[in-house]
């Protein structure tokens, strides 16, 4: 504290002293009265319904309204409902109210939940896919954990600046269609990000009378993104950021969905430009077949860690060349069989891979890592989708149905990435020409493209991949990053090669940062064969609170992995989990984290 503010502070105790030395003597003349009595603080329930009226300029309170404890909340799909929650206020607002250049009403909704009891500490709750959804906001954290606002946590989240229920019209593009509003899809990609953090700011503030000691946020997939967006654009808004597969590159890693759709189609007898039904994309390798291609990988790299245990722990540098070895072995000398892989087949995943190409050769995203996970339901989920099965209710795990770069992904990439946007007509097979008739030549620059209705790309308003944490790192913050090396859709590589760019823009100082943790095996943000159940929220919070850097983190796998309960630690860039030689390889402690010797 400066000098003059020290002398201020102690001449007004001095002054407060004296001031209560002669109220104390008159009081002893005086002739005693009865004491006034002193009126009761308001009640939480009293503080709750005092937000109803707001708590900043331009705000408009939807409701406010006190829960007592044991209370759930609908989770919003499929009438799931959140465990029991402790005494909170529950308030709903709206920002930024207005008509889009699309003739459509548009805001930005923010959803905050504040425990009674209350730990001093904020967390943002990051949204997922094409967002418009409000969102929970109990704070999930981890698989294992209870919801953040069980530990006292207040939580926040929202809608990104569209609503699914007013801005979705299927003849004007779906849950994509706000991707037609230059402002809208700038608050997809950060500006929501902010209005909504100020919102829960100045809520928290009314009704707890103090700000936040800690501000955390958390997210995976789009969520991934918007908390890189937080750290790059806003870095003083929080003190720690929990990250799971970023999709930093959005727009660029959507060309996988064309990408992945023409090379899985191909193996059905798919051809560039001309339509297939939907359904065949599925058809293009049976379980067993992803099973074959496992296979391969594991021949070919999983030993490289110490130990051949059914995880590439050096996924980094497993290479093709080694893989291809294994391919040849599995390549059908006749006909396809149960136990072979065809060459249609083998060329399609090989493409797959290697990632988004134009015709000249040059990279549009970045490839995939050889890894042991393509065998996981999420994996084909997203790249070719599952058969329908009979009896099983759309949506439940097992029903099957088209890839999400069909269902999701192919109007994003026309109507939120692409300049100007296009609109698709509604249903599955017209998503599904789209992909199969996308060129890469022509189509793809458009995530670059600027007009007069879109003065900033898609790619300026939605990426997160800036090496620039200079901010960040000034203001003391921390970031951890998760990101499973079997993701489909975001790849680890490019994650890794961010994290490079920041160490070389901080020589070689980015872990006091940003630790990114990949995890072997995992699909997208959890599931395939991994050990993908782990508390990366905890390790975020030593690492802010008691400065203790996460080093390793310990994680599990999950009762449907083919070793149920074993555990990995997992190892902070550019270290692997190594196998030490002796011990239980069921168990973390077997494992050292070890910086691997670069394969020549």
């Amino acid at each position: 504290m400066p000098a003059n503010a020290t002398r201020s502070r102690m001449s007004a105790v001095l002054l407060s002293s004296a001031a209560s030395v002669v109220l104390l003597s008159v009081s002893a003349c005086a002739p005693q009265k009865e004491e006034a009595k002193v009126a009761a603080p308001p009640t939480a329930a009293e503080r709750c319904a005092a937000l109803a009226s707001g708590a900043m300029p331009g705000m408009r309170i939807l409701s406010a309204e006190a829960h007592p404890e044991g209370a759930t909340a609908d989770l919003g799909f499929m009438g799931m409902k959140t465990p029991p929650l402790p005494a909170h206020c529950e308030v709903k607002g709206i920002l930024q109210e207005r008509v889009g250049a699309d003739g459509e009403p548009y805001a930005i909704r923010f959803h905050v939940r504040l425990p009674e009891h209350w730990n001093g500490r904020m967390l943002f709750e990051g949204g997922g896919g094409t967002d418009g959804n409000l969102g929970a906001a109990i704070g999930m954290i981890s698989f294992r954990s209870p919801p953040a606002i069980a530990a006292g946590y207040a939580v926040v989240s929202d809608d990104s600046g569209h609503s699914n229920e007013i801005n979705a019209d299927p003849a004007k593009g779906g849950a994509s269609a706000f991707g037609r509003d230059a402002k809208a899809r700038a608050d997809y990609g950060h500006a929501a990000l902010k209005a909504s953090y100020d919102a829960a700011r100045a809520i928290m503030f009314k009704f707890y009378d103090q700000a936040p000691t800690y501000k955390y946020y958390a997210g995976c997939s789009k969520g991934g993104q918007e908390g890189l967006a937080f750290a790059e654009r806003y870095p003083d808004a929080f003190d720690g950021i929990l990250v799971g597969a970023p999709g930093m590159s959005l727009p660029r890693a959507a060309l996988g969905h064309p990408w992945a759709t023409q090379a899985f189609a191909a193996v059905v007898g798919g051809k560039k430009g001309a339509s297939l039904p939907v359904t065949k994309l599925a058809e293009a390798f049976t379980d067993a077949d992803l099973q074959l291609v496992r296979k391969a990988v594991l021949e070919a790299c999983d030993g490289d860690d110490g130990v051949k245990d059914g995880i590439v722990g050096n996924f980094a540098q497993c290479k093709t060349k080694s893989v291809d070895i294994q391919f040849k072995k599995l390549q059908c000398k006749a006909g396809k069989t149960d136990v072979c892989l065809s060459k249609p087949q083998i060329d399609a995943i090989k493409k797959f891979y290697a990632g988004p190409h134009n015709s000249k050769g040059e990279a549009l995203y970045v490839s995939f890592p050889w890894d042991g996970g393509m065998a996981g339901s999420d994996w084909r989920g997203w790249t070719m989708g599952s058969p329908v099965k009979q009896g099983v209710p759309p949506m439940m795990p097992g029903a099957g149905g088209p890839s999400v770069g069909v269902s999701m992904g192919a109007g994003t990439l026309a109507t939120v990435f692409t300049t100007p946007p296009k609109v698709l007509a509604p249903g599955l097979q017209p998503a599904m020409d789209y992909l199969m008739a996308y060129d890469f030549d022509k189509d793809a620059p458009a995530i670059y493209v600027t007009t007069a209705e879109f003065p900033r790309s898609a790619w300026e308003d939605i990426s997160a991949r800036s090496p620039d944490l200079d901010g960040f790192r000034k203001h003391g913050g921390k970031l951890v990053v998760y990101h499973g090396a079997s993701d489909p859709v975001f790849s680890v590589n490019d994650t890794i090669a961010w994290w490079n760019e920041v160490d070389a823009r901080s020589n070689g100082q980015a872990a006091d940062t940003v630790r990114l943790f990949a995890v072997p095996g995992m699909n997208h943000c959890q599931g395939g064969p991994a050990t993908d159940q782990f508390d990366g929220f905890g390790a975020l919070v030593k690492w802010v609170e008691k400065g203790t850097a996460p080093d390793r983190i310990i994680a599990t796998a999950g009762r449907t992995a083919p070793w149920p309960n074993r555990e990995r630690p997992l190892c902070p860039y550019p270290a692997v989990a190594q196998y030490t030689g002796k011990g239980d390889i069921e168990k973390a402690e077997s494992f050292a984290c070890v910086v691997p010797k670069p394969v020549k």
